[in-house]
């Protein structure tokens, strides 16, 4: 089970690992994007998801996703 898997999160974006003991901060768009990746969906699956349901130019997407997919390997949950 990977650790991302493990994540509570609750209702004010804080997401906590209950084997590590961690509590992270995220904001409603790394919020979505950790129950995304959640449900299986690839990086580029969540851009596209993302894509069609926001106002925001593909490229500064694509980046952001995969920054806050480099943070949460930093961090050991992917």
């Amino acid at each position: 089970m990977s650790n991302i898997s493990q994540l509570v999160l609750d209702e004010n974006n804080i997401a906590f690992h209950p084997m590590m003991g961690n509590s992270y901060q995220l904001n409603d768009f790394g919020t979505e994007i950790t129950t995304l990746i959640r449900e299986g969906k690839s990086k580029d699956e969540i851009v596209e998801i993302l894509f069609e349901k926001y106002d925001v130019e593909y490229n500064n997407l694509f980046i952001d996703v995969s920054d806050f997919f480099a943070k949460l390997r930093v961090y050991g949950l992917l």
